[in-house]
This record gives structure tokens, C-alpha cells and sequence, in this order.
């Protein structure tokens, strides 16, 4: 295979890069250059936001399938329906949990692809895009409309991965390692008085499952997380267990809550990854090493 991975320089982007060349495809990272592409790759420098540059640096390639690990809105979404028309025939796009964010509910059952109707989602071209403060404020409104514009627009056969909460030794969000500090060190953890049930992942299982996407012919939003879910309250329960510390819960102090500790339900049904082929490992597996990677 001849693959295009769109970002791909840290975290589980870097991952999937490597998981697609030690499986034997040919692999094209494009993105700023800000940090090496790693060994065995060809990589082309361009900012994803400028269209003319992409092209230009995209010249006659032709992929079997892209990867975009980095859209965030749909301008990037519109760039890449124009620029990718007709240099491949599939797009995966990383996704993620934050699309529901407007669905959940206390108490609610896990999640279902089809709980989001990307035909009824509006899509605006015209708010602040550009605007990177904006694009972080409105994540996940982002990320949906990307799904909606490159559903109703692509020429090619799309693939939208609603990845989990993704956690790692490698993770630069410093999002368990807050938990891991504040633990370890006997401090308490802010936390919602109800806290609801969430999906993660490991880096590097959503890293094979993004690479096996690219290879295989399902189409539409398939959500990828590990089985199991968790809220705040286990996920501390899990630190602490590693760090040897017992964890220190507050609610209503003053403080925000912690990263993870939801008020709405954000566990993921990955019943359709398992009929596609892809069954994901428990979180339970996983996460004590993942704990002690941080920790170390």
C-alpha cells in the first residue's frame, strides 16, 4: 500500500506511521517539519491550512489510502475534500469521542455511532476557523463539523474513527500525568459530585487500529476504545494502586474538575469495531503500565 499520513509527529500519530511501514506499506508524512518524520518514510513539508502549498508539495501523488490525524475544522475538512479528490480513493479521519459531548447524559448508556446524525449537523465556514483560541474553545464543535463536511463533500470513500481518550507513557496533554503527580504526592483531586462513565484507550492500540482501517474497505464513523469503562473515582483507584498512595477525592471545592471527571456519560459502544474484525483489549490490561510509564 501506498499511504499518506497528514500530521503523524508525536503521540499516536507518530505511532501509526510506524505501525503502517513495519507492516510493509509505503508511507508519506506531510506536515510543517517541526519535528523528523521517522526512519523508512518520505516526508513532505507543508502547512495543511495553506491549499496552494499542499498541493504543490502533494504534486502528482496518488495514495491508496490518507490518514489526517490533524483537522480540526471544516475549512481543513473542505482543503482536504479539494486537494485529496482525486489522489486517492480512501480517508480516514481520526475523530473522536468529543463529538457526543452534546449527547451524553448522567446515567446514560454508552454511546452508538448513530446517536450523532452528521445529516442534520450544521456546518459554518465562515466562523473564526483561523482563530486558534476559537478552534481550542470549540473542539469538539470542530470535529463534528469536519465529520459533516467531508461526508457530504468527499469524492473518496470515507472512514471516521471516534477514537477514546487516549492514554500513554507518551502522552504531551499531561493529562494522566496530573492524576500520577497528584496522587503520588498525597494531593487531592478535584472531581465532579457524580462523576459519569468514560472510554480510553492505550497509544498504541489506537495507533494498530487507525493503520488496519486504512487497509481495510468499511466505510462511516466507527468508534475505537478499549473495553471497559471507567469514571474518575476507578481511574484514581488505578493511579493509586501503582503509586503506592491513596487517593484524595474533593468535590465542590473551588476548583475545577479534574481531566476525565465528566458530569455526562462518555463510555463508547465499540460493538461495530468487533463485527468489522477489530476487537480492542480491556482497559484493565493496559492501564497499570501505562500508570507506571508516567510514574517512572
Amino acid at each position: 500500500m501506498d499511504v499518506c499520513v497528514i500530521g503523524g509527529s508525536r503521540y499516536f500519530g507518530r505511532r501509526v506511521v510506524e505501525e503502517l511501514r513495519d507492516a510493509g506499506a509505503a508511507v508519506t508524512v506531510v506536515n510543517r517539519g517541526s519535528v523528523p518524520a521517522p526512519h523508512g518514510v518520505t516526508h513532505l513539508r507543508a502547512d495543511r491550512d495553506d491549499e496552494a502549498a499542499l498541493r504543490a508539495a502533494l504534486a502528482d501523488r496518488r495514495f491508496d489510502a490518507v490518514v489526517d490525524q490533524v483537522c480540526y475544522t471544516p475549512v481543513q475538512a473542505a482543503v482536504a475534500a479539494r486537494v485529496f479528490a482525486d489522489r486517492t480513493a480512501r480517508y480516514v479521519l481520526t475523530s473522536t469521542v468529543e463529538v457526543y459531548a452534546h449527547l451524553g447524559r448522567p446515567g446514560g448508556p454508552p454511546l452508538t455511532e448513530p446517536a450523532l446524525d452528521l445529516s442534520a449537523e450544521p456546518v459554518d465556514l465562515q466562523l473564526p476557523w483561523t482563530d486558534n483560541r476559537f478552534v481550542d474553545d470549540h473542539y469538539a464543535e470542530g470535529k463534528r463539523q469536519a465529520e459533516a463536511l467531508l461526508t457530504r463533500q468527499a469524492a473518496f470513500d470515507l472512514v471516521t474513527v471516534r477514537t477514546a481518550h487516549v492514554l500513554g507513557g507518551a502522552d504531551f496533554t499531561g493529562r494522566l500525568a496530573h492524576y500520577v503527580d497528584r496522587i503520588g504526592r498525597g494531593l487531592p483531586v478535584a472531581v465532579h459530585t457524580a462523576p459519569q462513565r468514560a472510554s480510553f484507550v492505550h497509544e498504541a492500540e489506537i495507533a494498530r487500529f487507525l493503520a488496519w482501517a486504512a487497509k481495510a474497505d468499511f466505510t462511516g464513523p466507527v468508534n475505537a476504545a478499549s473495553q471497559g469503562s471507567l469514571d474518575v473515582a476507578e481511574l484514581c483507584a488505578a493511579v493509586g494502586r501503582v503509586t503506592g498512595t491513596e487517593p484524595r477525592l474533593t468535590t465542590g471545592a473551588g476548583e475545577p474538575p479534574s481531566p476525565f471527571s465528566f458530569d455526562r456519560c462518555y463510555a463508547m459502544d465499540t460493538g461495530r469495531s468487533a463485527r468489522l474484525g477489530f476487537r480492542f483489549s480491556a482497559v484493565t490490561d493496559w492501564l497499570p503500565e501505562a500508570v507506571k510509564e508516567v510514574h517512572a
